[in-house]
């Protein structure tokens, strides 16, 4: 049996943090949102990473199925990446006028995604899922927004509830909200509101937080593709957390249809802060006429990074690996938990996938049991999806499953029911 990890350094330093910052650490990278429970299981701080691993101020490794949440992709500080990076910071990053590496990663992304005429560049995904939907709106000249239950497309008020903090019910006020693969449902909010949809705006698949992943249905993507086109409404897939994970031509192109505007961040630049809104030609001039930028959003070395990035994935031709990696991982850990008696479910794409003990459907027993994986060195989250990044190596795929079948083990110690 492993020694399960302490954090006295993380309880030191997240208590300074909370004098001088909300919540210490907030979102989703903190303590505060949900996800960490108990709290004392899991790292707060980091204090360097390296491919598949991150070290924590305690001194723990880990093998991480965050990967940052998302971006880190082929590894932490790929050399790749880094090396890129750095030649394009010696000659400019921020600067008055904007580099030409600028137009070599759009050219890049237009050459890359299949649905891509144009790009253009932010820093978050909420930068591009704000403006696809302003863009929609515009060109439309329509104010509803449909949008699927369970989604996640940011944190703009337009994409929150109405009895969140500091939202008022003006910025909700035409949001529509359908049930994911409900094609009836869809067909019945087109026809109740007939020339007055702007957008549709949905994840590949859905892969929200707090439930099993879900996958379109057969024929899903294609009707409803169809019945945004017949309705002159915007189709805007949000690819911010999915993209490069599934198909570097885009999700859409993995799950066999075409986005209007579709929304990049996350992998894109293994880490660097650089997000990317890609659309449909007809759509070009719409985004031209908006006042919409950023005062570090057409930094270089991002840009850079990017462009590596992407070389890089389709040289090691990146989703197949991570599928194939993920996939592997998802047979054992199902097997694992099988030994101890635990029905665990793992759902989504297997580069983007769900975990859940489905014994309990308090989830009380998968978040004893994620706490004691995190203890001894893997790093997964109680209900969030995860990810797989290409720096992964089989040793690290056994490791991980001798852990969680420990993990398994002690968990069903506690709960001989």
């Amino acid at each position: 049996m492993r020694e399960p990890f302490t954090y006295p350094n993380s309880a030191e330093q997240f208590k300074r943090a909370a004098k001088v910052i909300p919540s210490g650490v907030y979102g989703h990278l903190g303590p505060a949102e949900g996800c960490f429970i108990p709290v004392e299981a899991f790292p707060l701080f980091s204090s360097r990473a390296e491919g598949s691993y991150f070290w924590d101020i305690d001194g723990h490794r880990f093998i991480d199925y965050m990967c940052a949440y998302g971006p880190n992709i082929l590894g932490y500080n790929d050399l790749d990446i880094e090396e890129a990076a750095a030649k394009q910071r010696e000659k400019g990053d921020c600067t008055t006028s904007p580099s030409t590496v600028m137009i070599d990663f759009a050219e890049l992304l237009v050459d890359t995604v299949a649905s891509a005429d144009w790009a253009f560049f932010a820093k978050n995904g909420n930068d591009v899922t704000t403006l696809a939907v302003m863009t929609a709106r515009a060109y439309t000249h329509r104010k509803k927004i449909v949008f699927f239950k369970g989604y996640y497309h940011g944190v703009g008020a337009w994409t929150q509830k109405i009895d969140y903090a500091g939202v008022i019910e003006e910025d909700v006020h035409n949001n529509i909200y359908v049930e994911w693969n409900d094609i009836d449902a869809i067909e019945q909010v087109f026809a109740e509101n007939k020339g007055e949809i702007a957008a549709v705006i949905a994840q590949p698949y859905m892969h929200g937080n707090f439930k099993d992943n879900e996958l379109p249905g057969a024929g899903y993507w294609k009707r409803l593709r169809k019945m945004c086109t017949d309705n002159s409404t915007v189709l805007i897939v949000d690819d911010v957390r999915a993209g490069f994970r599934l198909d570097l031509a885009g999700s859409d192109h993995y799950f066999g249809f075409e986005a209007d505007l579709i929304c990049f961040c996350k992998a894109i630049a293994n880490g660097y802060n650089v997000s990317a809104l890609c659309g449909k030609d007809f759509l070009k001039n719409t985004v031209s006429s908006m006042s919409y930028t950023g005062s570090y959003w057409l930094s270089a070395v991002p840009f850079a990074a990017g462009i590596a990035c992407i070389e890089k994935m389709k040289k090691l031709d990146c989703p197949k690996i991570l599928i194939d990696k993920g996939t592997k991982l998802k047979k054992e850990l199902i097997r694992a938990g099988a030994e101890y008696g635990f029905n665990l479910k793992v759902s989504g794409v297997p580069s983007l996938f769900y975990l859940r003990i489905a014994n309990d459907d308090s989830l009380m027993l998968h978040q004893e049991w994620v706490a004691e994986c995190v203890r001894r060195g893997v790093f997964f989250t109680n209900h969030h999806n995860h990810f797989i990044n290409a720096a992964l190596t089989d040793a690290d795929i056994a490791e991980t499953v001798d852990i969680a079948r420990e993990a398994f083990s002690i968990v069903r110690d506690k709960n001989p029911e």
